[in-house]
């Protein structure tokens, strides 16, 4: 195929850098909110930290879980274009909703000595709303710019993977920045200027993908437009209906995010179902490699799910620890320091990507179960670290910031472990038949283990909050205690991962 030098820039289709800056934007926008969210309702709403955290752990885990729907509507009705240009227009409006902080929340203390919490009910509504049009932006966005990606190339293109090398840089520069600017914002200045410039980030993106529409003409377009305008109900077109249905797919999630047990037993059940049945599938409808194959799978999603939900830690025990218990310095506030992970990701990732292919010359390369247990064990480690550095805090109980740091380099080198493999994993050992389906149960379980991170960060709960004068030393001790469990769970799984891997890898019947 010949390329027209005037259609491409770095040697690329120009499209690829339009969708670069639209998902750069759009993970400014998510990332920012998400380094302000858990502070903000500790602060600001004067929420307990177990509220707190199984706030944020029901958000973040309706927020993985959403994609799901969102892909399929626009791989078979709605078209890449039109999803991704409404899911941009609902996370706008999110992250602008979130700037409406109205007045703190206040502690009162009644006649008869009870302590008690006073929020504004009206904003409280605005806040749980802002985040459900988030969740459904994010739902019809996140999936829909990466496979218009994938349209820019041919199958066999060359160019293909380098392509995808490039977009994902944008995620890792939207992350860090948005962390470090929104952070500092939301904390020195006021929550609604961290919140408020989330959305003109937001903003930006989504002007961007209107400007740059000629350069994806015919990569993202409806699959069939007349069946789209066919009139379905009332006169009422079926691209009408898909954009009322995603209001009323806000609603559901406005309502979910405030239901917090509720919706930790539907995800409880839908889970215990997918298990069921993947296992009836494996037994009864697979041959004997099949079935092993599968099987094998299964284990490493159930091992990403632990993963995950101690990696995801990071935006809610471990803000407060470092909010309360880290020597920071007068220079950064808690939330910037999520921006740690980010930046050693582009470090490290070009520098893992060379050790595979150096290993795999050399026949050395971990096996894949081999690479989930690595990361477990480092995700493990990164606890261990911090439980080390806490035993050496001072008298104010702070905690040396560079043991932070190095717990942010473990869980960072355990995640190049794991993460970019387990895509891979997916395509490699599902049967064809439902490879499509195990792909959607690879995204599920993030949503699985981001409310399971909620519940443990919910294990940290510091019962002195709010406005009251917290004791350092006290919460140190609560979050050494829990961090402390966290490493020994995770170092003794990790090793039975890594002890099992061989046997796991032959399963996987000559696929590595």
């Amino acid at each position: 195929m010949q390329l027209d030098p005037s259609d491409q820039v770095l040697g690329h289709p120009k499209g690829l850098f339009i969708l670069f800056f639209t998902e750069m934007w759009e993970r400014f926008s998510y990332y920012g909110m998400r380094a302000l969210l858990t502070l903000y309702l500790t602060k600001h709403m004067l929420f307990g930290d177990e509220t707190a955290a199984l706030i944020y752990g029901s958000y973040t885990s309706l927020v993985y879980a959403v994609p799901v729907l969102g892909g399929l509507i626009a791989d078979r009705y709605l078209g890449f274009r039109k999803a991704v240009t409404l899911g941009a227009i609902l996370l706008v409006a999110g992250h602008f909703g979130m700037a409406f902080e109205g007045s703190p929340a206040t502690q009162v203390i009644s006649d008869q000595g009870d302590l008690s919490v006073q929020r504004d009910p009206f904003y409280e509504q605005i806040f749980y709303f802002s985040l459900a049009l988030i969740i459904v932006g994010v739902g019809f966005l996140k999936p829909n710019i990466s496979t218009i990606v994938g349209r820019l190339y041919e199958t066999e293109d060359p160019r293909r993977d380098s392509g995808f090398t490039i977009f994902y840089m944008g995620i890792n520069v939207g992350a860090f920045v948005a962390t470090l600017l929104c952070g500092y914002l939301g904390e020195t200045y006021g929550w609604k200027y961290g919140f408020g410039l989330a959305g003109i980030g937001m903003l930006f993106g989504l002007a961007t993908f209107q400007w740059g529409q000629p350069y994806l003409h015919g990569h993202a377009e409806p699959p069939d437009e007349e069946r789209l305008a066919e009139k379905i109900i009332a006169g009422i077109s079926r691209e009408r209906l898909i954009y009322a249905g995603a209001i009323l797919g806000v609603v559901v999630a406005w309502q979910a995010v405030q239901r917090t047990g509720e919706l930790g037993l539907a995800l409880s059940i839908f889970g215990a179902a997918i298990v069921a049945w993947l296992i009836w599938f494996s037994l009864a409808k697979c041959d004997a490699v099949e079935r092993d194959r599968m099987l094998v799978m299964l284990v490493l999603i159930i091992v990403s799910v632990l993963f995950w939900a101690l990696f995801e830690q990071a935006g809610t025990s471990l803000t407060l620890f470092t909010d309360r218990n880290v020597d920071m310095g007068s220079l950064f506030t808690a939330s910037m320091f999520q921006a740690i992970n980010p930046l050693f990701i582009f470090i490290f990732a070009p520098l893992f990507a060379l050790l595979w292919v150096a290993m795999s010359r050399w026949g050395l390369e971990p096996t894949t179960p081999a690479k989930f247990g690595l990361g477990i064990v480092q995700v493990g480690l990164g606890f261990a670290v911090l439980v080390f550095g806490a035993a050496q805090a001072g008298e104010d109980g702070k905690v040396a910031v560079i043991w932070l740091v190095l717990m942010y380099l473990l869980h960072t080198t355990g995640e190049l472990c794991l993460s970019p493999v387990g895509l891979s994993m997916i395509t490699k050992l599902s049967v064809a038949r439902v490879a499509g389906m195990m792909m959607g149960v690879w995204f599920l379980s993030a949503s699985f283990a981001a409310y399971a991170a909620g519940l443990i960060a919910g294990e940290t709960a510091i019962e002195n909050h709010g406005e009251q004068e917290m004791d350092p030393l006290a919460s140190l001790a609560v979050y050494t205690g829990v961090f402390e469990q966290l490493a020994m769970v995770a170092l003794l799984f990790g090793i039975v991962v890594l002890a099992c891997s061989p046997y796991l890898h032959r399963r996987m019947h000559n696929i590595h």
